[in-house]
């Protein structure tokens, strides 16, 4: 895991981590003293292990001298499950916002979703977790996928999106409220226009980049149309929007396809992920929903948007 971007929180040589955890109350009170002994155990020098100041229920930790991968194996060995982020500055409001869906901003896999109404969803699923997880090329797991429901009404897919798709507890207030603060709000996914358009609308999302099912005759081809979006599409779209705007981004997904974007991000965030999706974030959701983010930024509660 690293951090990036941002100026250091500190002055010499050495560099200052600032890390900071989401728990239970009494966990935080109880393990703080020991996350502290472990840290300098380490040989890390702990500047300071205090409450933020806009949210008592977020511990702050400066660490001078240790490493990221350090400190987020203290915070889970002794505070868990936590939502935390480690960045090398105090970190701030985005500029840009890129998130993954599937998982992420709603709670569901849409193509397993969609392929159980083609009679064929435990197949599906079984590609779709071993993908996301990282144990199957991407592009070829989708392909693989999309020539199965070849056939399907296409009205299958409003269906699905009528009684199947519903977003994640605290996506809206996440993507209003980032938007109030000036950041530029996108949906990047490996999934289909066809459900990502109606979900960014809902949730408020300024653009969309995924992928599209080919109908003909009113029914799935078992193909795509244009250029499948991967890892690479969604780091891209990141770099690109960065680029334009300027500033920090922040990056939320949960597979392994979302990887290199929260590598990239400022803030990479990994949200009830997949092992190797959080191992690469700067922080993962593990323990809250996605208002966490804002309090993990520091946006005090009485500054969010409603969704």
């Amino acid at each position: 895991m690293s951090a990036s971007g941002g100026r250091s929180a500190g002055s010499g040589d050495s560099k200052v981590l600032i890390a900071r955890v989401i728990a239970d109350q009494a966990a935080l009170s109880a393990h703080s003293e020991a996350v502290v002994h472990a840290l300098e155990a380490q040989g890390a020098r702990v500047l300071g292990a205090d409450p933020l100041p806009l949210d008592e229920g977020v511990l702050q930790l400066m660490v001078e001298g240790g490493s990221a991968e350090g400190l987020r194996a203290v915070v889970d060995r002794h505070i868990a499950p936590s939502d935390l982020l480690i960045a090398d500055h105090l970190p701030q409001i985005p500029k840009v916002f890129v998130s993954d869906m599937d998982s992420t901003m709603i709670g569901q896999e849409c193509i397993d979703e969609l392929a159980d109404f083609a009679g064929i969803k435990p197949e599906i699923a079984a590609i779709t977790e071993r993908a996301m997880q990282g144990e199957l090329d991407f592009a070829e797991a989708l392909t693989e996928r999309v020539r199965l429901l070849g056939g399907l009404s296409e009205a299958a897919i409003q269906q699905c999106l009528d009684e199947r798709i519903v977003a994640m507890p605290g996506a809206r207030a996440l993507v209003a409220t980032l938007k109030a603060h000036g950041c530029h709000t996108v949906l990047v996914t490996g999934g289909f226009h066809q459900f990502a358009d109606p979900v960014a609308e809902r949730l408020g999302f300024e653009r969309v980049v995924g992928n599209r099912l080919a109908v003909g005759q009113g029914r799935l081809t078992g193909g795509l149309v244009g250029t499948i979006v991967d890892s690479s599409v969604k780091e891209a779209v990141l770099r690109e929007e960065a680029a334009l705007r300027g500033g920090n981004t922040l990056a939320t997904g949960d597979g392994a396809n979302d990887i290199p974007m929260l590598i990239a991000a400022t803030y990479g965030v990994a949200y009830h992920a997949k092992p190797k999706a959080r191992a690469a974030a700067h922080g993962a959701i593990d323990r809250g929903d996605l208002t966490s983010v804002l309090r993990l930024l520091g946006i005090a509660q009485g500054d969010w948007a409603e969704g």
